[in-house]
C-alpha cells in the first residue's frame, strides 16, 4: 500500500493548488472580495507583470485573487504542497503532532512549524448546532490540566485551583464541543450549557454541584456519584466524555508536553475536531484533512514576532 503523502498534491505545488481549487470551488471560482461565483477569468501567467498560475480576476469587482486569498494560507511563503502535508499529518495523528515533529518531518524551521500548526488549529474551530436536539443524551464534565503562571506566582491553594480548567459537552453518539474556562463553576458553565445544548436534551453529569440548578432547565438531568464509586446506572453515565479526556490528556502531556493558557482553547479544539471526525464515525484520514481544507476561509491568524501573541 502506497503512502498517502506520495499523492501528487503532496509533492507538487501546482497540483496542490489544483487540488485545493477543486475542493473549495466545486462549482467554479468564488471571489473572496465580493462573493460572486463563476463570473471570473484566469489571468495568464507572465513573468513581466508578476502574474502567476492560479491567479483570477473578478468580472464584477475587478479584484484579483487566488484560492488562498482570505484563508489560513494567504501570504504564506511556504509551498502549498507542504501546507497540505502539514494538514494531513495533524489530522491523521490521533494524539496530535508537535511542532518539533512537524519541523523535522517537513524540513521547515521550528518557528514556521509552530505557526503552521496554529493556523491549522484555527481552521479546525467550528460552532456547530445545538447538542441533544430531539431529546438526545448530552454528557457534561470538566477536567483540569497543568498549572497556570498566575497560580504559581500567587501560590494558590486547594484542589485544582492552580490548574487550567476545561469543559466538554458530548452528545452521545454524536458531536462534541470543548471549552477552556477561567473557573469551573456554575457561573461559567451554565451559560455554555444554555448556548450549546438543546432544552429537550437529557443531561448527564457527575455529582458536581455545578449542574444542580442549570440541570433543571433541560428535559431531564441525571448524575452518577463517582465519590461513591458509582460509574453507571442504566444509561446514566459520563463514560463517553471520560474517554475523550483520556485522549486529550495523553496528547497534551505526551505529545505537546506543555501548552500555554493563552493557546489552550485552540489545542482543545484540535482534539474536539478529531473526535467529531473520528474513524468510528466513518471518517478517513483523507476526509478529515479535506474537512479542514474546506474550512480554511476567513480564518487568518497573525502573531507579533516578539511576543508570540495574536495580533489585533
Amino acid at each position: 500500500m502506497a503512502s498517502h503523502l506520495n499523492q501528487p498534491h503532496f509533492q507538487d505545488a501546482d497540483k496542490a493548488r489544483a487540488y485545493l481549487e477543486a475542493l473549495r470551488w466545486p462549482n467554479g471560482p468564488i471571489c473572496p472580495h465580493c462573493g460572486v461565483v463563476g463570473k471570473h477569468y484566469a489571468i495568464k501567467a507572465q513573468s513581466k507583470t508578476g502574474a502567476r498560475i492560479g491567479l483570477y480576476k473578478c468580472h464584477d469587482c475587478r479584484e484579483q485573487f487566488t484560492v488562498t486569498v482570505g484563508t489560513i494560507f494567504e501570504r504564506s511563503k511556504i509551498k502549498l504542497n507542504i501546507w497540505l502535508q502539514a494538514v494531513f499529518l495533524l489530522c491523521s495523528s490521533k494524539k496530535g503532532m508537535s511542532s518539533h515533529q512537524l519541523h523535522r518531518t517537513l524540513g521547515v524551521t521550528y518557528k514556521t512549524a509552530w505557526f503552521m500548526s496554529h493556523r491549522i488549529r484555527e481552521a479546525m474551530t467550528s460552532k456547530g448546532g445545538l447538542l441533544g436536539s430531539g431529546g438526545g443524551i448530552v454528557e457534561s464534565d470538566e477536567t483540569y490540566y497543568n498549572e497556570t503562571k498566575r497560580s504559581k506566582a500567587v501560590g494558590a491553594q486547594g484542589p485544582h485551583k492552580d490548574h487550567m480548567k476545561i469543559v466538554a459537552l458530548v452528545e452521545r453518539g454524536g458531536p462534541m464541543k470543548v471549552f477552556h474556562v477561567a473557573r469551573a463553576n456554575s457561573k461559567n458553565i451554565a451559560p455554555l450549557l444554555r448556548e450549546h445544548v438543546a432544552k429537550e436534551a437529557r443531561l448527564m453529569t457527575d455529582e458536581s454541584r455545578i449542574y444542580l440548578k442549570v440541570g433543571q432547565e433541560f428535559a431531564e438531568h441525571q448524575s452518577v456519584n463517582h465519590k461513591a464509586k458509582e460509574y453507571a446506572r442504566g444509561d446514566c453515565h459520563v463514560n463517553t466524555v471520560e474517554s475523550f479526556w483520556n485522549i486529550l490528556k495523553r496528547g497534551l502531556v505526551g505529545t505537546y508536553h506543555h501548552v500555554g493558557e493563552q493557546h489552550l482553547q485552540r489545542y482543545v479544539e484540535e482534539f474536539g475536531f478529531r473526535y467529531n471526525n473520528r474513524a468510528a464515525a466513518g471518517v478517513t484520514d483523507e476526509q478529515r484533512a479535506n474537512n479542514v481544507l474546506k474550512a480554511i476561509s476567513g480564518k487568518r491568524l497573525t502573531y507579533r514576532r516578539t511576543t508570540g501573541q495574536q495580533a489585533a
